[in-house]
């Protein structure tokens, strides 16, 4: 047992984020989406899609060389639409990095190649659509 770490990141998902380099991806997936199929590298987390995002973001800084350091899938005939999930997404974002950050929207097969060629997929228990979300990890500054 560790002190002020999220019980959501086991060993493994702690050896992927401590492995992941500068603008390496990480993709959050839902338990409709074809984790296996697509990832070189894959756990499994036992919780929904949001809540492992932000314990994902309690370590894992994001991007701020890029415009938009998240991704996730539009809704397949409605781009505009914006669901439950991808809304907490954003809220999880804005908080981790107190500040606005832009997430970008890709089409469904688009996600799907930046997801196989994501560091690594962490499978979530999220049984709402659109539970997907990719994020680009960042540097920490020295002080």
């Amino acid at each position: 047992m560790l002190k002020n770490i999220d019980p959501l990141l086991n060993a493994n998902v702690l050896t992927i984020l401590a492995e992941m380099g500068h603008g390496d991806e990480l993709a959050i997936v839902d338990a409709n989406f074809p984790a296996v199929t697509m990832g070189r590298r894959v756990t499994i987390v036992s919780a929904s899609a949001s809540a492992t995002l932000d314990a994902v973001l309690t370590l894992l800084p994001l991007d701020d060389f890029v415009e938009a350091p998240a991704t996730v899938m539009e809704v397949v005939g409605a781009p505009d639409e914006i669901p439950e999930t991808i809304r907490e997404f954003q809220i999880s974002i804005d908080q981790a990095e107190s500040k606005k950050v832009k997430m970008a929207r890709v089409g469904r097969f688009a996600f799907y190649d930046r997801a196989k060629s994501a560091f690594a997929i962490l499978a979530t228990g999220e049984t709402r659509l659109y539970g997907c979300i990719l994020i680009r990890k960042g540097v920490i500054r020295p002080k």
